[in-house]
């Protein structure tokens, strides 16, 4: 949710900070504004209701020069969607603006205290206290601006990224970070600030990642000075990013979304690649090796995640106990803080998100570490929170993930969740060579089934123009396919906003049967070859309503496929490999759904991409 961005150097800024704001369009947002201070000394704020491109036009007769700024896309917090509400937020001097990402807790308090000492706002936002907050302990103890933060964050309680200007100084920001990601960039003789990676891989491979707690006073002349709220010099090494700038661009696909469905083959490739060896024999992850005592000897594992990453997770619940014959529990990270969950010593969280900053998930990890459980972490981004606040973990490997609505994330997590089941039994000695190899040769197989499944990317389009008219879906799964469903069902709610609901064919008949009717279009993935007869019984009572059944079918099929109204038939693999082979067709299907409706595929109405609040 929400972006940063930030340039200071010998540029001129207003360029820099609307591409990076473009690069930040896939978080979610639903205004944009830009700060500025000109060759004159003035300090500009302009912002807008709408997209970037919006704020792109507004600009078009505004003064935008200078050579240092900072800008925001928002998610709406508190305050709805208008041009007061968007950042930046200015001081009633006018000599400060602020954006920020986060929310403050306790923002009504602090607001009381500031209009009871005359200040004036005129935005809903929690945002706006901080800027007033920090002007006020300015004025106040007649100190620096990094002092004033310092003095005004002690204060708040809440989770926050920020970015300061001060038009009494123009070569400098000042940014701070707690539980909500902040990058500084490193250049030549100019800097840059982002809530990621990807608007600075343009300019610069070298990077801070700033840690909860630090603030940062990013000078023109100076360069990067990092101390805490308490002044306490902090020292961080410099990273290099590993993302090729070709990989935020969309190569001729209509949509991320499209590209990244299409990006899965190589992505599954480049998350076993360095992992299982070229005889499929062997299967090596490093945090095994490393971390093996705590991970093979585990009581229990707890896997902890929201949204797609649960899905993922419920996957690799059956995984690992199916491989590893240790108990696992599934939770979601939002209700997991709050549950007062039996954790004990022994116990190993696997903690799974997209983008490492997920605040629920992030909390949950806290919380698991204080018990004193191992946490295994399994992200995408390299140096997010998750990866460096976590024991040990693995990354999936598959670039950067634009769109919204997560593709190539679940399959490249369930890919990381196999290999990990696999690695833990082999060392547990609860499968056998033969059986190791066998799933190996399977799984090294998917990414070529892959590509046969985008093969009906054509056929899904012509199908999906038939169902635009639903106002329900219903998806049905048993086994490992459970949680396709639910996935399938998430996606199509999603990006095109029909509700959905994903559900274990056999609890069909225990409520969710009432809704079948001749308008209700039903998804099976009946893959389950043990359980055919089973899937075939559920499908006929839906039938016998009227339902609309699509089927997701073994290759050959031929019994299911004369039932039902549409069959679409999926390379033959095991059972529990089947949800990286049936997951491809659900995004499709949901794809092509939302762009016969006209919906914003790439960035859903009011979705974020990375959820960084409660």
């Amino acid at each position: 949710m929400c972006g940063i961005v930030g340039y200071v150097g010998k540029q001129e800024a207003c360029p820099i900070l609307l591409k990076g704001l473009h690069r930040l369009e896939y978080r979610g947002y639903d205004s944009a504004g830009v700060s500025m201070i000109s060759g004159s000394g003035e300090l500009h704020v302009y912002k807008t209701k709408g997209k970037v491109s919006d704020l792109e036009t507004f600009l078009a007769d505004k003064d935008v020069s200078g050579t240092i700024g900072i800008a925001h896309t928002r998610w709406a917090t508190h305050g709805v969607p208008c041009q007061k509400n968007a950042h930046p937020h200015f001081s009633s001097s006018g000599s400060l603006s602020l954006i920020h990402n986060g929310i403050i807790e306790n923002y009504t308090v602090l607001k009381e205290r500031l209009m009871a000492k005359g200040f004036n706002f005129v935005s809903e936002t929690d945002t706006e206290v901080l800027v007033q907050l920090i002007e006020y302990y300015k004025v106040k103890n007649k100190c620096s601006l990094l002092h004033a933060v310092q003095c005004a964050l002690m204060q708040v309680i809440g989770a926050y990224a920020i970015a300061v200007l001060d038009k009494n100084n123009p070569d400098e920001i000042i940014a701070a970070r707690k539980a909500s990601p902040l990058v500084i960039g490193l250049g030549e003789d100019e800097y840059f600030l982002a809530s990621d990676a990807t608007p600075l891989v343009e300019y610069t491979d070298k990077v801070i990642y700033l840690e909860d707690g630090d603030i940062a006073v990013i000078n023109r002349k100076k360069g990067v000075h990092i101390v805490t709220i308490g002044n306490e010099e902090v020292d961080h090494e410099v990273s290099t990013v590993n993302i090729d700038l070709g990989m935020i661009e969309k190569g001729g696909y209509p949509h991320f979304m499209l590209k990244e469905i299409f990006e899965q083959p190589q992505c599954i490739r480049d998350c076993m690649r360095g992992r299982v060896n070229a005889e499929a024999t062997d299967v090596r992850l490093s945090a095994v090796i490393d971390y093996g005592e705590q991970l093979i000897n585990a009581r229990r594992f707890i896997i902890v995640a929201c949204g797609t990453s649960w899905h993922a997770g419920l996957i690799g619940k059956n995984l690992i106990e199916r491989f590893c014959r240790i108990p696992v529990e599934v939770a979601y990270a939002s209700e997991f803080r709050y549950s007062d969950p039996v954790i004990e010593k022994g116990d190993v969280v696997i903690a799974i998100s997209q983008s490492g900053e997920t605040a629920d998930t992030l909390a949950a990890i806290e919380l698991a570490r204080s018990k004193g459980a191992f946490v295994f972490g399994i992200v995408n981004s390299v140096g997010s929170s998750i990866a460096r606040n976590t024991d040990t973990g693995a990354y999936i490997h598959v670039g950067p993930e634009i769109g919204v609505a997560s593709t190539k994330a679940f399959t490249g997590q369930v890919t990381v969740l196999t290999l990990l089941s696999l690695c833990i039994a082999k060392e547990k000695g609860t499968i056998t060579p033969e059986e190791l190899h066998n799933a190996l040769i399977e799984l090294s197989q998917i990414p070529d089934k892959m590509k046969e499944i985008l093969k009906l990317n054509d056929g899904l389009a012509d199908l999906s123009k038939i169902f635009t008219y639903a106002h329900n879906f219903i998806y049905l799964g048993r086994g490992f396919n459970y949680p396709v469903a639910l996935e399938g069902a998430l996606k199509l709610k999603e990006i095109s906003y029909i509700h959905a609901e994903g559900y274990p064919a056999a609890e069909m008949k225990h409520g969710p049967i009432a809704l079948v009717d001749a308008e209700m279009p039903v998804v099976v993935v009946a893959t389950n070859m043990q359980l055919y007869e089973k899937i075939l019984s559920n499908i006929q009572e839906i039938k016998a309503r009227q339902g609309k059944v699509i089927a997701f079918v073994v290759k050959g099929d031929d019994t299911i496929s004369k039932v039902v109204d549409y069959a679409i038939e999926l390379p033959v693999t095991v059972d529990y490999l089947y949800p990286l082979l049936a997951v491809v067709p659900l995004q499709l299907l949901a794809y092509h759904i939302a762009v016969c409706k006209g919906k914003d595929v790439d960035q859903p109405r009011n979705l974020a991409k990375s959820v960084t609040v409660e």
